[in-house]
């Protein structure tokens, strides 16, 4: 009898596609994306999380205090639409590593200030080189990952913003005691910037990937930006076309509003639990953890109960609309923490109001649903530069209302009055999501 022998199938032709099992390296992506974002948020954050003795040690007032915190702010919002642009034109797997280098290398030389103006410079220069990191991260879960699961990826990533602190909160407080405060820049720092080499090594866009076959590519294309589209060239005039669309001003105002919440808890939430509400260093250790794990909570939820109603037919626009409006509208909360005296019930509302931010947080996946295909990146940008405009006059109202009254009544009052009116935004303004077509 003659043999035939069965001749293998090119991985990465159709016809493998339609027999081989998939593979799942955009899983592997996103990890790293995770990864990426954590790195992110605690090199920011760790100002905040060293504050009471940062400031004690460099004779610092609450004013000068203030404008550190919105001086990464200030830099961030300048470049994040130059940002964008970096990551349309280099792609995710250049930008984000020069990014990654950059932000940590400023990191760590926050270790060597003496005084407030070389602090002032690192900040400045930290909030400019993490600016092409969010519009990479959207750049990547759309080329990766099909239109049912991006709300998931989407929540994933995000979710770096929050677990990194109640991971790392501990560890960098005893460093911070151990070894002084200098030494919390230098480990997060050096970190960041051995990440960016791996990042660099591993990273590549799925038709690029070697580990990626034919059967991940087809079901990731299902739906999704072509990753094989090429780049338009770019036109400086398109950053001010889109902010004459309804959705992306709604989202601009609506991002803006529930971002105040998240500058709070990475700028001032340390110093008002240890000088507000008078929490002695262990108590603050424990309790400064529950809001994170409740934001992280709520973006998970908010992104899994998402692509779960779309697979179940809700449009979506209303599955990525109800998680935005929702949440902005009980971030509210917050100001009641202002007529209670127990500091276990400060620390229910605020991880209640958390929580809230978290859910809110789910406008990254808004803004994959919207943002014109050859401009993902540049929409991100817009988007998340009205955001992080946040981190500028969040930082600078706490900082100026504290330091006139002494306490932080009327600044979080402030802050619930502008979570409703992103409540406003996203149920009035936003409209009904669709693909901007340019």
């Amino acid at each position: 009898m003659k043999v035939v022998e069965e001749q293998a199938l090119p991985p990465r032709s159709p016809a493998y596609a339609d027999t081989a099992k998939r593979t799942r390296i955009r899983y592997v992506v996103l990890s790293m994306l995770l990864v990426a974002t954590i790195l992110n948020y605690v090199d920011r954050s760790a100002l905040g999380i060293v504050a009471p003795g940062l400031s004690k040690g460099l004779a610092l007032d609450r004013m000068q205090m203030g404008e550190l915190f919105a001086a990464f702010g200030l830099a961030y919002s300048i470049a994040l639409v130059p940002g964008g642009v970096l990551t349309d034109v280099l792609g995710s797997r250049v930008a984000y590593a020069l990014s990654l280098v950059g932000w940590s290398f400023a990191t760590f030389t926050q270790g060597l200030a003496t005084g407030y103006h070389m602090l002032l410079g690192s900040r400045l220069a930290i909030g400019a080189l993490e600016a092409p990191a969010f519009p990479s991260n959207a750049r990547a879960v759309t080329l990766w990952f099909p239109a049912r699961e991006r709300g998931f990826a989407t929540s994933v990533y995000v979710m770096g913003q929050y677990i990194g602190t109640p991971l790392f909160t501990g560890l960098l407080l005893w460093i911070s005691a151990a070894y002084g405060w200098r030494a919390v820049f230098f480990v997060t720092g050096g970190f960041g910037i051995l990440f960016s080499l791996i990042w660099y090594r591993v990273y590549r866009d799925p038709h690029r990937h070697a580990g990626v076959n034919a059967a991940e590519l087809q079901y990731i294309n299902d739906g999704s930006t072509s990753a094989h589209k090429p780049r338009e060239k770019f036109d400086w005039r398109m950053a001010l076309k889109l902010l004459s669309y309804r959705q992306i001003l709604a989202i601009c105002l609506g991002k803006f509003c529930n971002n105040t919440l998240l500058v709070f808890f990475t700028t001032w939430f340390m110093t008002y639990l240890i000088e507000a509400r008078h929490m002695s260093m262990i108590k603050v250790g424990i309790f400064q953890a529950l809001p994170f794990i409740g934001a992280t909570l709520g973006i998970l939820l908010a992104g899994s109960l998402s692509d779960f109603f779309i697979r179940r037919g809700v449009s979506i626009s209303t599955a990525r609309k109800a998680p935005l409006i929702i949440g902005t509208l009980l971030g509210a909360s917050i100001v009641l923490v202002n007529f209670v005296e127990s500091n276990e019930a400060v620390i229910a509302i605020l991880t209640i109001a958390f929580f809230a931010q978290g859910v809110g947080s789910m406008s990254w996946a808004a803004v994959s649903e919207i943002a014109p295909r050859q401009y993902v990146g540049l929409t991100s940008s817009v988007t998340s530069l009205a955001a992080n405009l946040a981190g500028i006059t969040t930082p600078l109202m706490i900082g100026y209302i504290t330091h006139q009254t002494g306490h932080f009544y009327w600044a979080l009052n402030l802050m619930g009055a502008i979570c409703l009116l992103g409540a406003l935004s996203y149920s009035v303004l936003l409209g009904r999501l669709s693909r901007i077509e340019l």
